[in-house]
């Protein structure tokens, strides 16, 4: 997509400090990080979510996480990571599908919280059957 950030970067025409690519994956370091190695783990294709594309995609983008983890692990030697994926209008300004692969470590201020409620049991139950149908 021509006006997609991302996808100018996995064709090479926006500079990125990338670490790693595969014919699958492009995994870059964020230009606005929350920390010393946030990086961005994209598809090489335009995809808008990892849940919503095909397997291998999914399973691509999850196998360069694992790989620049233990890189940025072996370099950095972070306390351990925050990883998430977000999809949707709600979520951010990028449509292009990415995983953020965060080093942790003891005094960042990186907080990434939800507030959280009980799950009621009639309400899990009626969920988890929804669920299961589609499954």
């Amino acid at each position: 997509m021509d006006d997609c950030e991302f996808c100018r970067i996995v064709a090479g025409e926006r500079p990125a400090h990338v670490l790693y690519e595969d014919e699958r994956t492009v995994a870059f370091l964020d230009e606005n990080p929350a920390v010393t190695g946030h990086t961005l783990v994209v598809p090489t294709l335009h995809e808008e979510g990892l849940v919503t594309t095909d397997e291998s995609t999914s399973m691509a983008v999850f196998e360069t996480v694992r790989t620049v983890g233990n890189a940025l692990k072996a370099a950095l030697e972070p306390t351990g990571f925050s990883v998430f994926h977000t999809s949707g209008p709600l979520v951010g300004t990028v449509d292009h599908a990415h995983v953020h692969l965060v080093p942790r470590f003891a005094d960042d201020d990186v907080t990434l919280s939800l507030s959280r409620d009980r799950l009621d049991p009639d309400e899990g139950t009626r969920l988890r059957d929804r669920v299961r149908t589609q499954l």
